[in-house]
């Protein structure tokens, strides 16, 4: 059974749900990617890797260190008791860490030495999206460093939530392009000046996107439509989430609440 949805799906942008989606469909675009290359390219996964405080619920953790017993001392007419030392009040409070890893997808042209990487593919999560959240420091600095490469760049943003991050700049963006909820943004190594943006609406099915190669050979399409559907049908979504009773996380304004219980409502009855 499809999403009821024509293209993105917001219940999948729950904080519990997107990673998981999200490391679908960059498994699932390598493959097709690899499927459509010509040679001499390939692509690959890549991996940031950082750690971080657990957002996981854990219960305190404290260890309360206790010297050895008090020591008395005779003093004429009885025992004078010792203050404890200072060490004594010393507690040790645990703050448990996770390692996080956030795959992405990179083209690369030649082969051993020569190699060289072609293109970046980011999913954006919500952790690039989060000020002042360490995964969102590691994209930008990966970002700057792309943008002044001779590596295109190709950001897909399925997230309505969090601060606006892809290269272009939003305001010249929703200038040209309008409102829209979800983008892609592509930037060329050889065409600094423009950003090739695809803005996306909730109503709409998810576009045919183009991942350039080097000059001169042509670029590749990705349907992204066709990506998410195959995610979504080897997911756990539709026995995951009760969309009867479940509500998108972050919520949908009103118009659009509107229109996606009546979406929801024709898959039901189809």
């Amino acid at each position: 059974m499809p999403s009821p949805f024509p293209g993105m799906d917001p219940y999948l942008e729950h904080p519990d749900v997107f990673p998981d989606l999200h490391d679908r469909l960059i498994t699932h675009l390598s493959e097709l990617l690899q499927s459509t290359l010509p040679p001499p390219y390939y692509a690959a996964l890549g991996r940031r890797v950082w750690i971080e405080v657990s957002r996981r619920f854990i219960g305190p953790d404290v260890n309360v260190l206790r010297p050895r017993a008090e020591s008395s001392r005779a003093d004429g007419a009885g025992s004078v008791a010792v203050a404890p030392a200072a060490a004594s009040r010393l507690k040790v409070v645990r703050v448990p860490h996770d390692e996080r890893r956030e795959p992405f997808v990179e083209v690369f042209a030649g082969q051993g030495g020569s190699k060289r990487l072609v293109t970046t593919i980011e999913i954006l999560s919500p952790t690039n999206k989060t000020p002042g959240d360490q995964g969102r420091d590691l994209y930008l600095r990966k970002q700057r460093e792309v943008l002044s490469s001779k590596t295109h760049i190709v950001e897909i943003d399925l997230l309505r939530s969090g601060e606006h991050t892809t290269a272009v700049p939003r305001k010249l963006a929703i200038e040209v392009c309008g409102a829209f909820d979800y983008h892609v943004c592509v930037h060329r190594f050889d065409n600094v000046e423009d950003y090739f943006v695809y803005p996306i609406s909730l109503e709409e099915p998810l576009p045919e996107i183009s991942v350039p190669l080097l000059p001169g050979d042509p670029d590749v399409p990705v349907p992204l439509q066709a990506l998410f559907n195959l995610c979504y049908d080897a997911g756990p979504y539709r026995r995951e989430i009760d969309y009867e009773k479940d509500s998108p996380v972050p919520p949908l304004a009103a118009e659009k609440a509107g229109w996606a219980t009546q979406a929801i409502r024709a898959a039901r009855a189809g």
